[in-house]
C-alpha cells in the first residue's frame, strides 16, 4: 500500500505540501522532527488529506496530478478546500 498525503504546516499555515510515502506514520514524523529540508523550518505539521493506493505507480500518478494546476484547483475544490497550496 502507498499513500498520497498532504501536510499543513501548524507554525505557518499558508504552507502545505504534497506527498507519496509506503509509511505514513513514519513519514508524518519525519516532517516533524525536521528530518525533511524541504519542510523542515515549517515545522510541525497536522496531516490534512491522505488517500491509499494499491501499488507504487497509481500512487506516484496521482500525486503528479496533484501537483498540477488541474490537479490543485480540483485538490482545493474537493480534497482541502480551507488550505493553500504552496507545494
Amino acid at each position: 500500500m502507498v499513500y498520497v498525503y498532504r501536510i499543513q504546516s501548524r507554525k505557518s499555515p499558508s504552507f502545505g505540501y504534497t506527498g507519496y510515502t509506503t509509511n505514513l506514520k513514519q513519514r508524518l514524523a519525519q516532517h516533524n522532527s525536521g528530518e525533511v529540508a524541504s519542510t523542515s523550518r515549517f515545522a510541525p505539521f497536522g496531516l490534512v488529506f491522505y488517500a491509499a493506493f494499491p501499488d507504487k505507480r497509481t500512487g506516484r500518478n496521482f500525486e503528479d496530478y496533484l501537483k498540477t494546476g488541474s490537479g490543485k484547483a480540483f485538490a482545493r475544490k474537493r480534497l482541502w478546500p480551507s488550505s493553500e497550496d504552496n507545494c
